[in-house]
């Protein structure tokens, strides 16, 4: 190896050695930087937090990175938070899940007290919210209150020498308590490149969100998509800012900006113009949201529209710009290619426009709105005046349009067939003080609108449901509903009334009140509530029917045939008032189950679960086809399956519904009292009673006579307790009281007036020795006996053993006393009492009696008796 290659690869070896050393440095670096000088930059960005902003801040953690943009150091702060202080205590001026700030390396070295100067700002995923309260107070106004000094601006903590920013999903929200208007801008992705550390530099600015804005409870625009990539010419020493470059998109709609707006004495001065860059009638659809305007490529237009306008004065406290929009068509058309046919004659003429700079003195014009579908015309025109202070409104509609051909000239999202003819020829002329106050004299109404053929068929609802003809007629005081024939599945539909608050509910989201005539020949409840079809093909759940709460309506109906679960009624009549998302019926009576039914109650759906509350009155009802189909009758009084005959019985009771509409048997509660006509039992329908009859020979249960039997049955949390009740078995009285579980499971007290002569032989010759007295005294016995277990597997027990044992020694007792009586009165006669004379003196007589005994004894064994005189 000569010495000039043993010379170059000694140098490669230093040079490796060097990059190798330089490589260490740096990954030392970039792993140990962030540690040193972590603490002191959050120090400074504290301290400047502090002493400047008069609002709570709060974050959970912060990050200093060399590799998140490198060759710039990353400051990032986590789950950053601005609270403000009084008057806005509990809002949020600014939060964001992520804030970062680009450094130079060098502002490192810097000592805490020092300026840092930033690169760039980026924030993701927050909320800025800007909120004016009913004093003008803003809650963005946090700065701390400064003395004016000769102080530079320099000694400030940071230095805004920004080239770039940018928002990631951020949400802004504007809000004026004082005028309660609203502005939001949702998902906003924001970039902006520009040299802010000169005092005239050009901003290169991309923005995209989604637009809304309320107007005192109104909603004007609703998550609007716009865009807008724009050069702005930024003029910091004089606050002026001009549009250069730019392309906006409101949905799919493009426009143009012209001009500038600058910031002057407080005040914002707009001198702007905007127009759309072409005039074709695409334009128009592009207004829609992109998911209903479809492919406007594949779309034919015809004629023009075009969109212009101009804003110019100055926003202030009292004023704002003034303004002229114009948006125009004439003689233009559409077609979507893949649609049959084309809407036709569309022309506009609509303008939007401020003159005076006064918000009250807006106004639009709408001189011109027409088209035409094959030979349908539609037309209307009007205007609309005051919008802040008292917004009058005066619009006019006429025309035909034939809803099957909605669907043939526009993707309209409706999944299935819509069809019918609907006519109008309508004006209306009134003032929203006139709305607030109920005046509705000063509101002018005239005309009709029809429906005829008209036919849905969605997923929403179960059946097709068809408009044979409806008819609406306008006045001044109300909207009257002249006819409305419909039919859904089996059931038809008859209604006619009036509609008496139409605009509080149209404007000021009152209820909407109405009294109707409802009639029906057929009404099955399944044809107006749609299934869910769930994940499994094996069972279909029925969507719960919620009432609505804008309704305050009255109905007096009228029904020939009504269906409701399994349980058909007929001639069904009565009142429903619907108010409250509850339907109250009162004096609703139905024939059903060969007798029939009035009812007073209600259902509500006001809560999470749907409730009632029920009196009904039931009348010589079938008892075996009633308590066969209602779930919640069988499960009160399972017996009732054995019974053939009819009943009378007033219900009380109350609790949750199901989806269905039908009662939740755990959730409710009452009393039934029932009362049995011309019955008769087939105890071979229950297990219970033929366990009954074979566990108590002497009864035959089918004889049982149940004619007029009351019962009382209290039900509460799935048990029914059962007051007692009488019954009669030939000459046996019978008492049943006890209680038994929806679940099927009973304990019943069962007490029998058993005749002694079902006792046997030895009982009757033993009452056969008694006196007659107590022969008469005891002509039955009480047997108790009760069931539980289940009614499918029930257990009958009984004291009848005890009783006739009991009975037996009772008589054996009383026999050995009529013995013993008998007894007495013989010895009495011996000695000479008489023992039918009434000794009102028990201890003479006792005295006399134990004379005479000695008298007999001394006599008996050879004593002279002796008085007390020979003594």
């Amino acid at each position: 190896m000569t010495n000039t290659e043993k010379k170059k690869k000694s140098i490669g070896k230093r040079i490796l050695k060097w990059v190798s050393i330089v490589a260490l440095l740096l990954i030392i670096a970039v792993i140990s930087i962030p540690f040193l000088f972590k603490d002191k930059i959050v120090v400074m960005v504290t301290n400047t937090i502090n002493n400047n902003i008069n609002a709570n801040v709060t974050f959970k953690e912060a990050d200093l990175s060399l590799l998140k943009n490198f060759p710039s150091v990353s400051l990032t702060v986590n789950d950053l938070a601005v609270a403000n202080k009084a008057p806005f205590v509990g809002d949020t001026l600014f939060n964001a899940k992520e804030l970062s700030l680009a450094l130079n390396i060098t502002e490192l070295f810097k000592k805490s007290d020092e300026t840092l100067a930033i690169k760039s700002i980026a924030s993701k995923e927050g909320n800025i919210n800007i909120i004016f309260d009913k004093e003008g107070n803003g809650n963005f106004d946090i700065a701390k209150a400064t003395e004016e000094t000769t102080t530079s601006s320099d000694e400030s903590s940071f230095s805004l020498n920004i080239d770039g920013y940018e928002l990631e999903d951020i949400n802004f929200n504007y809000l004026d308590r004082s005028t309660n208007t609203k502005l939001s801008i949702d998902s906003i992705y924001h970039t902006g490149e520009g040299n802010f550390a000169e005092d005239i530099f050009n901003l290169d600015t991309k923005t995209t969100g989604f637009v809304s804005f309320d107007l005192d409870n109104t909603n004007y625009l609703n998550k609007v998509k716009i865009s807008l990539d724009a050069v702005l010419g930024i003029d910091l020493k004089n606050s002026k800012y001009t549009f250069k470059e730019n392309t906006g998109y409101i949905n799919q709609l493009p426009l143009e900006f012209d001009g500038f707006i600058q910031l002057v004495d407080g005040n914002q001065l707009y001198d702007l113009k905007f127009k759309t860059p072409t005039s074709s009638f695409k334009n128009a659809l592009a207004l829609l949201p992109k998911q209903y305007a479809g492919n406007l490529e594949s779309i034919k237009t015809e004629g023009n529209f075009e969109v212009n306008g101009v804003v110019k004065g100055t926003l202030s406290e009292n004023t704002i710009p003034a303004f002229d929009i114009s948006i125009i068509s004439k003689n233009a058309l559409f077609k979507y290619a893949d649609l049959p046919k084309s809407v036709t004659n569309i022309n506009i003429d609509t303008k939007i426009i401020n003159k005076t700079g006064l918000v009250k003195d807006t106004y639009i014009n709408i001189d011109k709105f027409n088209f035409k579908i094959d030979e349908d015309v539609f037309a209307a025109n009007g205007n609309l005046k005051s919008l802040t202070t008292n917004p009058r409104i005066n619009l006019t509609a006429k025309g035909t349009i034939n809803l099957a051909n909605i669907g043939k000239v526009y993707p309209a999202p409706i999944q299935k067939e819509l069809a019918g003819i609907l006519k109008a020829d309508i004006s209306t002329n009134f003032d929203m003080n006139s709305v607030e106050k109920a005046n509705y004299q000063n509101i002018k109404n005239a005309g009709e609108i029809t429906v005829t053929g008209f036919k849905y068929d969605g997923t929403d609802v179960a059946n097709p449901f068809f408009i044979n003809k409806t008819k609406v007629t306008f006045n001044t005081n109300a909207i009257k509903l002249n006819e409305f024939e419909a039919k859904t599945g089996t059931s038809d539909l008859s209604i006619n009334g009036n509609l008496d608050n139409f605009y509080g509910f149209i404007f000021k989201n009152e209820v909407l009140k109405g009294n109707f005539l409802l009639s029906s020949n057929n009404l099955k409840v399944a044809d107006f509530i749609a299934a869910d079809e769930t994940t499994t093909t094996q069972e279909t759940s029925t969507s719960s029917l919620k009432i609505p709460a804008f309704l305050d309506v009255k109905f007096t109906a009228n029904a020939k045939k009504v269906a409701y679960d399994n349980i058909n009624l007929t001639n069904v009549s009565g009142d429903l008032y619907i108010h409250d998302e509850t339907v109250d019926l009162k004096n609703l009576k139905s024939d059903v189950f060969g007798g029939n039914i009035a009812m007073n109650g209600n259902v509500s759906t006001k809560g999470k679960k749907a409730s009632f509350k029920m009196d009904l009155n039931l009348s010589k009802l079938n008892i075996g086809e009633s308590f066969g189909a209602l779930d919640m009758l069988k499960s009160i009084a399972p017996i009732a399956k054995t019974i053939e005959g009819k009943m009378n019985s007033t219900i009380t009771v109350s609790g949750n519904l199901n989806e269905d509409m039908t009662p939740n048997l755990k959730t409710i509660s009452g009393d039934l009292l029932g009362q049995l006509l011309d019955t008769k039992l087939k105890a071979s329908n229950s297990k219970m009673l033929t366990t009954l009859s074979e566990k108590v020979n002497f009864l035959d249960i089918s004889k049982l006579n149940l004619h007029e039997a009351t019962g009382l049955f209290s039900f509460k949390d799935g048990q029914v307790t059962v007051k007692p009740i009488k019954l009669n078995y030939q000459d046996i009285g019978m008492q049943v009281s006890g209680k038994h579980g929806f679940d099927q499971t009973m304990d019943y007290d069962i007490v029998f007036d058993v005749p002694v002569k079902y006792l046997g032989a030895d009982v009757t010759n033993l009452i056969a020795k008694l006196t007659a007295k107590d022969a008469a005294s005891i002509k039955s016995v009480p047997v108790k006996g009760t069931l539980t277990g289940s009614f499918g597997s029930p257990s009958f027990s009984s004291n009848i053993k005890d009783a006739t044992a009991n009975l037996v020694k009772d008589l054996v007792e009383k026999q050995k006393n009529a013995l013993l009586d008998q007894g007495k009165d013989k010895l009495k006669n011996l000695i000479g009492i008489d023992s039918k004379k009434d000794t009102t003196n028990q201890e003479d007589a006792k005295d006399k009696v134990t004379d005479k005994v000695k008298d007999v004894l001394g006599g008996l064994f050879g004593k002279k008796k002796t008085t007390k005189k020979e003594e």
